[in-house]
């Protein structure tokens, strides 16, 4: 038996401790117990602000500088912001623990929430308005991520067996779809009542409290404290990750362009048939979907392994989006969308728990954020291409350019081995 953050992991044929009886709400009870009932609920709302001025941006920004691609480019600068940024959160966080590196990035980035916000309102020029988008991104404190690489610890350190540490990482990616479903919404609500800068006042202050509530949970202290210390090394010196850690990221990246290109053909199609306010509502299905789905990736049988999964998971994605490329209805949108939504939560839930296994315990919170980075950089980064794509070639070409990403990440997927992780072994040692 291994140690692996402050509790054993079983390696090789030993046997796993049952899991708890009464099925997939009993594990979700259990995890709750572990972490406390006050944790997932700081969790959450500490990340709904990121799903608010990600969406947001394009809606404010548009309305205040009167062209949509002034909005989309804000957004894009706020996503490679995060992306930039977030490793090195991730890092920092790993060396200094997750609580002060939290306490002040919750901080500023409430204020670059509110900065970004008052900017637009002004009406800058359109470079201090992406410089001012990629501050609020790479102020972001990475919570969802950071969950992850707390709570797990948090489950392994009592010896828990495999399926618990996946109903962790299930509950987690679940709360990043409602995420995006809340998020958008608290847009569009804020929106109707008065303005889209509503919003981001609310996001602002929810950092500001929630951020600050997770990290000054106890659980942050107790998952740092839980983290093995790496073996000195000679200065400069920095080990390498197992090559299946960066194999996931391309994955990933992969699985974040099919969305973005999702994204693109959804906004494309709904003004193709009329109804452009629809493309919100089409985004909450496919959310919902997505999140129903990640519950139930509790359910799975510890017996399939997780290069498995992500296989399936990829290899359906990849046949699912085949449908929107011939959908051309508002009503047949919905149909297939819904359908589709099914494949967003297994494939996250998979690469995250594939990208604990792989890291070693001593930097399992830059792990995490550099795995979001790689999908939310994806998804970013595909948004301004497809659109483009959409308007010059319909929407059929924005879904063409998501079905191919997931074809590619089914193909990445093949070369995802099992590996059974060591926290004593030397860092970056893996297959």
């Amino acid at each position: 038996m291994a140690t692996y953050g402050g509790g054993t992991r079983a390696e090789g044929g030993a046997a796993p401790k049952a899991p708890p009886r009464g099925g997939t709400g009993a594990a979700y009870r259990e995890v709750i117990r572990r972490t406390g009932a006050a944790l997932p609920v700081l969790s959450f709302l500490g990340r709904l602000p990121v799903a608010v001025i990600q969406f947001g941006s394009v809606l404010l920004v548009s309305e205040t500088s009167g062209s949509l691609g002034t909005g989309g480019a804000v957004a894009c600068a706020l996503a490679l912001g995060q992306v930039t940024a977030g490793p090195f959160v991730g890092r920092l966080a790993d060396r200094h623990g997750q609580r002060p590196v939290v306490l002040v990035c919750a901080a500023l980035n409430a204020v670059a929430i509110a900065v970004c916000a008052l900017g637009a309102l002004l009406g800058p020029p359109t470079p201090v308005l992406l410089a001012l988008g990629a501050l609020a991104g790479a102020t972001v404190p990475g919570i969802g991520p950071l969950a992850r690489a707390r709570v797990v610890p948090l489950v392994r350190r009592t010896g828990a067996d495999e399926r618990l540490v996946h109903t962790a990482l299930s509950l987690e990616s679940t709360m990043d779809e409602l995420s995006f479903v809340v998020g958008p919404a608290l847009v569009g609500l804020a929106a109707v009542a008065g303005h889209p800068a509503y919003a981001f006042g609310a996001a602002a202050a929810l950092v500001a409290v929630c951020g600050t509530g997770f990290a000054l949970h106890p659980t942050a202290r107790a998952a740092g404290a839980a983290r093995p210390a790496p073996a000195p090394r000679a200065r400069g010196a920095r080990a390498r990750l197992p090559r299946q850690a960066h194999v996931v990221r391309v994955g990933l990246a992969c699985l974040g362009v099919m969305l973005g290109a999702c994204g693109a053909g959804i906004a494309a199609l709904t003004e193709e048939t009329g109804a452009p306010g629809q493309a919100g509502l089409v985004y909450a299905a496919m959310g919902v979907m997505s999140a129903v789905t990640g519950l139930a990736m509790a359910a799975v049988p510890e017996r399939v392994g997780l290069p498995a999964r992500w296989r399936a998971a990829t290899a359906a994605a990849a046949l699912l989006s085949l449908p929107l490329l011939w959908t051309d209805s508002l009503a047949g949108l919905y149909a297939v969308v819904t359908v589709f939504g099914a494949v967003y939560a297994p494939n996250l839930v998979t690469g995250f728990a594939l990208t604990e296994r792989a890291v070693p315990g001593h930097r399992l919170a830059e792990g995490m954020t550099v795995a979001a980075s790689a999908f939310v950089g994806g998804q970013a980064v595909t948004l301004a291409v497809a659109g483009r794509l959409a308007e010059a070639r319909g929407a059929s070409a924005a879904f063409a350019l998501g079905s191919a990403a997931a074809a590619v990440a089914f193909a990445v997927a093949l070369c995802v081995r099992p590996v059974t992780p060591d926290a004593g072994a030397p860092p970056g040692s893996g297959p």
